[in-house]
């Protein structure tokens, strides 16, 4: 593994091997902190940003892996889960939880778990791509591997 690494870039890459997933961190040459900054600096639809976003959501946090096209309805969420009402988490809250900066939060490396959500629409791209840690770090992973990673429930985020 590149010794340029961020380390939370590189304890993203243990996480993914330890869960059998075979994905090269990739290094952006420049900042991606948006889902369509990776697409462009990718080349790929931006529907196939696997966005990280951090939520509030009964006193804890909740991630949500969406598709780079997609805004959460954060009503229509809470109603689908059953839940309380979901609101955006602060940027202390989202480094409390992830570890990690809003604009590089991956979908793993987190300190404690944390229950996710993956937006069922992801699943229609054969190849996705998330944060790494960092606004400048990309991995690929399929949408098989993204909901095993995260142990994930597969829902509609729109």
């Amino acid at each position: 593994m590149p010794t340029e690494l961020h380390p939370r870039s590189v304890l993203v890459s243990q996480r993914l091997s330890e869960a059998g997933i075979d994905a090269e961190i990739v290094v952006l040459p420049d900042a991606a902190a948006t889902a369509a900054q990776a697409a462009a600096a990718l080349g790929v639809e931006v529907g196939a940003i696997a966005n990280s976003l951090v939520f509030w959501c009964d006193d804890a946090p909740l991630l949500v892996m969406t598709s780079g096209a997609h805004r959460v309805d954060t009503a229509a969420l809470a109603q689908r889960l059953g839940t309380g009402r979901i609101r955006r988490a602060t940027a202390d809250q989202v480094l409390e939880a992830t570890g990690q900066v809003i604009g590089g939060v991956a979908p793993t490396g987190h300190p404690a778990p944390i229950a996710t959500i993956v937006d069922a629409d992801l699943a229609r791209f054969p190849q996705l791509w998330a944060a790494a840690g960092t606004a400048h770090t990309v991995f690929p992973l399929t949408f098989d591997e993204l909901v095993r990673l995260t142990g994930g429930r597969v829902e509609r985020v729109d």
